[in-house]
């Protein structure tokens, strides 16, 4: 499948993705939205749940893209979600969390390290009680 059949293929799968959400059943008493007909790019069957309270994951068209580019396109990438992660998260996870170093080695502390003062009391703190 060259560029152009895939982007015609992908504008359709646009057009059935707004469809699906367009003409969806609100049930108002369940709380959810049900699709009202079979969508086969979608994977998607008639009288499934689309939408719903509480913990659902709706369909998402990432995924439905990334199953049909497996089959059509192989050598072709899909950015991943950034809630799953991505070169985003990797460059904060890993490349901003490494230390930099200079030609000239680690660097060098600017200001010396405080000494701990001498503790009141052998230790013991500000309190002040006697026994007797």
């Amino acid at each position: 499948m060259d560029g152009r059949e895939w982007r015609d293929f992908v504008d359709g799968l646009r057009e059935s993705w707004r469809l699906l959400w367009w003409d969806r059943i609100d049930d108002k008493l369940k709380a959810e939205g049900i699709a009202n007909k079979n969508y086969d790019l979608l994977f998607v069957d008639q009288g499934t749940v689309i939408v719903a309270t509480r913990n659902y994951a709706p369909p998402s068209f990432k995924v439905i893209l990334e199953r049909h580019a497996e089959e059509k396109q192989p050598g072709w990438v899909v950015v991943p979600d950034p809630m799953r992660g991505g070169w985003g998260k990797f460059a904060r996870d890993v490349i901003n969390g490494q230390k930099r170093f200079t030609r000239h080695g680690r660097p060098v502390p600017s200001q010396p390290r405080k000494k701990r003062q001498q503790l009141k009391k052998n230790g013991k703190g500000w309190l002040h009680y006697r026994m007797k």
